[in-house]
């Protein structure tokens, strides 16, 4: 058996095109236009690219796109008093602060600095509590991206066992929240699970996020499983460098359907972004 292919880039883009038909549909009805800003504190390289990438797509969705960089060497406070202007600013929809920041900066303060209903990463302290009990929240977007990912292939979820492989605040847990709040049976998964292979067994959905390639084996998986594989990891190999998930490639001889590395969950994160923002943009004038 051979798994079938779940193609992330092919579901952000048609994603992509609905959300564009949407936002056309929402300035010539209410003459509104989305804003996201994005702010980037110093010179990473990969943060630049995907910040690029970000203010790409949210123009091309017809939204506005606001991008604002702060020098390395700016302050916790100057970065914070940023974040009250933009979430002042009536033409600023969803605010995303781009990680890592320095060193000398608090994320966790910095992210709460953020207004909750501005705050598309879903990462806020108040987003996270009321994911946390069932409530209108804005969603972390990979997580987002995944749940449509397995709507998409399944349909219903309810009563499926699911196994979360990922403790993290941005994966793992808002991941378990989602299938749980789908009528999944969730197990979270972590380092220290004990018999965490023969855990993995029994999983009707297994989602492997802990940033290790190939971590989850070939015979950790349910036969017909669909896994779903959040990592993005570079290897080198004979001085090339690659992409590659947290599952090995030979999983896909026993799965029934797997989401590639590249092509499967990463496309999905910045359509799931561009979803959330048209949502704050609705929600911001009770049209949501």
């Amino acid at each position: 058996m051979s798994a079938a292919m779940i193609d992330g880039k092919a579901f952000a883009g048609a994603l992509r095109e609905k959300i564009a038909r949407e936002v056309a549909e929402l300035k010539a009805a209410h003459g509104l236009v989305p804003g996201l800003a994005v702010v980037l504190v110093g010179q990473d390289p990969a943060s630049e690219v995907y910040v690029r990438s970000k203010g790409t797509q949210t123009r091309a969705a017809g939204m506005a796109s606001f991008g604002h960089r702060l020098p390395e060497t700016a302050s916790q406070a100057e970065l914070v008093a940023l974040i009250e202007r933009l979430n002042a600013d009536p033409a600023v929809h969803g605010i995303l602060v781009q990680l890592p920041l320095p060193g000398h900066m608090d994320a966790a303060a910095v992210i709460d600095a953020i207004a909750p209903a501005k705050d598309v990463d879903g990462f806020h302290i108040s987003n996270v509590g009321l994911l946390g009990t069932g409530q209108k929240a804005m969603v972390p977007c990979t997580p987002l991206g995944c749940l449509m990912l397995l709507r998409d292939r399944h349909g219903s979820l309810s009563g499926l066992n699911a196994v979360v492989v990922g403790r993290s605040n941005i994966v793992g847990k808002p991941m378990a929240q989602l299938l749980l709040a789908e009528d999944c049976t969730v197990t979270i998964a972590h380092s220290r699970t004990k018999d965490l292979a023969d855990l993995c067994r029994r999983a009707d959905i297994l989602i492997a996020a802990v940033g290790r390639p190939g971590m989850v084996k070939r015979d950790w998986i349910k036969p017909g499983a669909t896994v779903i594989d959040v990592g993005i990891n570079h290897v080198e190999r004979d001085g090339n460098f690659r992409l590659v998930g947290d599952v090995d490639a030979a999983a896909a001889e026993v799965a029934g359907a797997l989401t590639p590395v590249p092509g499967g969950v990463g496309p999905m994160t910045i359509a799931c972004l561009l979803a959330n923002t048209l949502t704050a943009c609705r929600r911001a004038h009770g049209l949501a």
